[in-house]
């Protein structure tokens, strides 16, 4: 399938695995790029630049398909060694970055330079038209479903997609609610180019993560994500577990008058505890509503493959049968 993502990339399938903490590992970027996607790395689960340099190595060993990797503006006072970062994947031969958080305006004339595509994450048409004018080559739109921060509009993607479609001229991609050959028909649909799969590709064989993540991921349904961090305009939905429950509880209590150190224990620096050793209460991690359309741990190939298929047998049956009936 050839779309104007497949294209801008140069992959053979318009399938992106998004950046997530703890989980774009090379191990994980590679499998979804050796299966004809985008695999991602994420910059800054990385401890420093030289660790991302050395991960980005790593991934050239296991693959010679292109890359990503994400780089997240945080808003904090000790920020990461963005330009240090930056060279890193410049000098790793890097051909596309995934920006998220604050405006990557800072580091784009850098990135141009070397010729690297940017995708930007985005919540809201108006961010996506602000990364259009800054120069990014695409943008990924992400629906209030998604895991993670989705903004603080609560727009669903089958309103935001056509929103986008409507406004943008740069391609993009969907995010939030992706996981099938359903999903991608249903985004092409509605005019993105690809679909962007964080949750989705958490529960794979290749997925650097404690079993017990895989097979919560198997378990839960889609009544299982809550919100947290409402009131702190910093929304991010999560699996549910009893951390989870006790910032929400928290939250009810406190009302407005709630601080970030009020919760601090069950949201902050929890994502080693939950992904590598598999404390599954251990703090509150980030999980998208499409974990009810999660019912197996299939390789990152398998699923790529499924999706492509049932994507194929959608738009040239079904659809095409409806047109002719």
């Amino acid at each position: 399938m050839k779309t104007a993502i497949t294209e801008l990339f140069g992959i053979e399938h318009p399938i992106i695995q998004g950046g997530m903490h703890y989980v774009g590992f090379a191990e994980m970027a590679a499998a979804v790029s050796n299966a004809g996607g985008l695999g991602t790395i994420t910059g800054l689960t990385q401890k420093t630049p030289a660790d991302l340099a050395n991960e980005i190595a790593r991934c050239r060993d296991m693959t010679d398909k292109p890359i990503a990797v994400n780089v997240t503006f945080l808003p904090t006072v000790n920020a990461p060694d963005y330009p240090a970062l930056i060279k890193a994947i410049v000098d790793g031969g890097v051909t596309v970055v995934e920006t998220a958080g604050r405006n990557p305006s800072q580091v784009m004339p850098h990135l141009k330079d070397a010729g690297i595509k940017v995708i930007h994450k985005c919540t809201s048409v108006r961010h996506a038209l602000k990364a259009q004018e800054i120069g990014c080559d695409a943008v990924s739109v992400d629906g209030f479903e998604c895991g993670g921060h989705p903004g603080e509009d609560d727009i669903p993607n089958m309103i935001l997609l056509p929103r986008a479609a409507d406004e943008l001229e740069i391609p993009f991609v969907a995010s939030g609610g992706q996981a099938d050959g359903r999903s991608l028909v249903a985004s092409l649909a509605m005019g993105a180019a690809g679909i962007n799969l964080g949750t989705r590709f958490v529960a794979t064989r290749e997925a650097p993560v404690h079993q017990n993540v895989k097979d919560a991921l198997v378990a839960a349904t889609e009544l299982d994500t809550r919100l947290v961090m409402r009131p702190l305009r910093n929304t991010e939905r999560v699996l549910t577990n009893k951390a989870v429950e006790r910032v929400l509880a928290k939250e009810r209590e406190l009302g407005e008058a709630i601080q970030f150190d009020d919760i601090i224990d069950e949201v902050a620096g929890v994502y080693p505890r939950v992904l590598q050793d598999g404390e599954m209460d251990a703090g509150a991690w980030s999980c998208g509503m499409v974990v009810g359309l999660i019912n197996d741990v299939p390789t990152c190939r398998e699923l790529i493959d499924r999706i492509m298929a049932e994507a194929e047998q959608i738009i040239q049956g079904r659809l095409v049968g409806l047109c002719q009936a």
